[in-house]
């Protein structure tokens, strides 16, 4: 039945890497029958061939028959393909042992033996492809057809790898990015591990770019990156593969036509299957807890002295505000994202400060603070009477809470990654619960002194040093506006400072006005009022002009290394090569003191060079959805997040959000 192949070897490569036969099912076909013949390819270890598509370099198998007259053969049935990156290509193929089966008709008239012959070509390919060919035959009797039971078995499993078209109707739709959907709500329930597509021909999607998965309310959503050559009206086809949680694989065909798809979670369905709704929460209270001495936070704990200061023993209820309006804040950006994402934005935490309309936004903000705390206008005061001062407070502290939060979200503090990965994974109220739980344990310094005022008499009392204390907490909110214009050059040039710049100044213009005018007659106060108004509209119509008008990405601010892209890292790790990535962004502090105490000494250069180490920084500054595609692979929402991958490992070490040198040196096997 099996006879064996004889290959052409390719110059300079004095054995075939792949070695190849023919099999069939049966030891005999009737007349008129059929009978599969399979192609059984033993590939040698780390080289593949290539499916029908091979992806962005190669070429498929390629089977000429030579049949006996009146016979026929039909088209191979290929196999489900494996994603094979080469470098900053992606291929797809086959390793190890495939079979591509093949159904072969016999004429009704046959008899004796049939000599079947079939020429063969492929390519082999590792780091360089290799053409290979083989001239094969293989000798079918006519009669009663009787399979044979010693390559049942295989057959078997050859056709368990072989795709059947889809149960679901798919849809698809092309804007940005391609969005294939399945309609089917069991999926949503199974929530298959991985889920990836195969198109069956070229030109229709970037095979090296990432593939998200997500889960709308009645079915699967993959979100592919097209081909610019792409345009949408006609059909999509290809394989959908799923993996199941038993480790099971269904590989479907699809031909997909243009249709709506509805809103997705994104999110790695993976995330935060490691840890309970409760555990989640846990670390939510703990990592919020933790975010109240991470360096993005410290400019809004000097708001937060100067209010307990001012109200010494009577800062009970501006204790509970202050919380409140941090509890609260946490909640909305909490489900602000999950909204977001679910309607298919690649966003994470911190992203608001993505947008650089927001980022001039709060660069306003911080600035106006430090000018009110500096003298140049007052909003309200502590000696306009009980009631006013008493209200005036408590509406003052929960805006304290609200910035605050504002200013930290950024910010990922140890137990929050694992915390929100799981949150962005959840519905509505899960997320909630673990947004809530981030918040309190962010305001828990102010509920303690809410609950227990006694440990208000640890502040000092209110005196004539608060005046000099009050205008000397100016500064850090002026050293926070100047880094957020700073993070404001990142993400749209000059343009962008010196709009946000002409703002400030407007900014301080409308300030002095209203104060100056406050002591005038009401007539004056009301044309103070209004020429401070059109000046402040004047600064908001400048900032909004930004909307719209981001740079592209600007080059990674980090001196440390080059830009981080998929491509990149999968050319450096079929090299063999360790690569160490920075997950970073201008707008987190955090990042940047983890790079200028950490990672710009010169022991940990000196590691990095010694072992080769290649240094790879994704700068999240801007949105990109192949680093947020990054973060999510890796169960994060937001930076700082810092990857190890040793030559060989399968998946990275992920390093604490505050490194230190020897946690640094110790990943790195120094």
């Amino acid at each position: 039945m099996v006879l064996l192949a004889a290959p052409a070897a390719a110059q300079d490569v004095p054995a075939p890497k792949v070695h190849a036969r023919l099999v069939a099912e049966d030891k005999a076909v009737a007349p008129g029958g059929s009978i599969t013949v399979a192609l059984e390819e033993k590939i040698a270890t780390d080289w593949h061939t290539y499916w029908k598509n091979p992806g962005d370099a190669g070429a498929p198998t390629e089977i000429q028959w030579t049949l006996p007259p009146g016979w026929t053969a039909n088209a191979i049935e290929w196999p489900r393909p494996k994603r094979l990156p080469v470098g900053p290509l992606m291929d797809y193929g086959y390793e190890g042992t495939p079979w591509l089966l093949t159904r072969l008709t016999a004429p009704a008239n046959a008899t004796g033996t049939a000599t079947i012959k079939a020429h063969v070509t492929w390519l082999v390919c590792k780091q360089i492809c290799i053409p290979e060919e083989a001239t094969l035959t293989i000798d079918v009797p006519v009669g009663p057809s009787a399979p044979d039971p010693a390559v049942a078995k295989d057959f078997a499993a050859a056709r368990a790898l072989l795709p059947v078209t889809s149960p679901w109707k798919v849809t698809y739709a092309l804007g940005g990015t391609l969005d294939v959907y399945a309609a089917a709500p069991s999926l949503v329930a199974a929530h298959p591990t991985t889920a990836d597509f195969f198109p069956a021909h070229t030109g229709l999607i970037r095979n090296a770019a990432p593939q998200l998965v997500g889960y709308a309310k009645d079915g699967l959503v993959l979100r592919l990156t097209p081909a610019a050559m792409l345009k949408t009206g006609g059909a999509v086809e290809g394989l959908l593969v799923l993996t199941g949680t038993d480790g099971s694989v269904q590989a479907l065909e699809v031909n997909a036509a243009p249709g709506p798809v509805p809103p997705a979670d994104f999110a790695a369905p993976a995330s935060g299957g490691d840890i309970s709704l409760w555990l989640a929460i846990a670390f939510a209270f703990l990592g919020g807890l933790i975010l109240n001495v991470m360096p993005c936070v410290l400019p809004i704990l000097a708001m937060k002295a100067l209010s307990l200061a001012t109200h010494g023993q009577d800062g009970r209820s501006e204790s509970f505000s202050y919380a409140a309006g941090a509890v609260l804040s946490f909640a909305v950006l909490g489900l602000a994202i999950v909204l977001l994402r679910s309607g298919g934005a690649a966003i994470g935490w911190g992203f608001q400060l993505q947008s650089p309309i927001a980022v001039a936004g709060f660069a306003l903000l911080v600035f106006a603070v430090g000018l009110n705390l500096s003298g140049l206008f007052e909003v309200g005061s502590v000696t306009a009477g009980e009631g006013l001062a008493g209200r005036g407070g408590l509406v003052g502290a929960f805006f304290t809470g609200v910035l605050a939060v504002a200013v930290a979200a950024p910010c990922t503090a140890p137990f929050m990654a694992a915390a929100l990965g799981f949150a962005l994974t959840q519905g509505a109220l899960p997320a909630l619960a673990v947004f809530v739980s981030l918040g309190l344990g962010f305001a828990l310094p102010f509920l303690l002194l809410g609950v227990w005022p006694r440990l208000l008499a640890f502040i000092p009392k209110p005196g004539a040093w608060m005046l000099t204390f009050k205008q000397f907490l100016a500064f850090p909110m002026y050293a926070a506006a100047a880094w957020l214009v700073w993070v404001l050059a990142q993400e749209a040039g000059p343009r962008g400072v010196i709009l946000v710049l002409g703002a400030m100044i407007l900014v301080a213009l409308a300030a002095w006005l209203w104060s100056k005018t406050r002591d005038l007659s009401a007539a004056g106060r009301s044309i103070g009022a209004v020429a401070a108004l059109l000046v402040l509209v004047g600064a908001l119509w400048g900032v909004g002009s930004l909307h719209g008008n981001a740079m592209a990405p600007a080059p990674s601010t980090s001196k440390l290394g080059e830009p981080y892209s998929p491509a990149k890292l999968a050319s450096l790790r079929a090299a063999n090569r360790p690569v160490f990535v920075d997950a970073t962004a201008a707008w987190c502090i955090t990042c940047l003191v983890n790079e200028d105490a950490v990672l710009s000494r010169d022991s940990v250069k000196s590691a990095f060079a010694s072992k080769n180490v290649a240094y790879l920084v994704a700068d999240w500054t801007n949105q990109n959805p192949e680093i947020t595609a990054l973060l999510k692979e890796n169960g994060r929402s937001g930076v700082p997040l810092y990857l190890y991958y040793a030559p060989g490992a399968a998946t990275p070490v992920i390093l604490p959000q505050i490194l230190t040198e020897s946690g640094v040196l110790g990943a790195l096997g120094s």
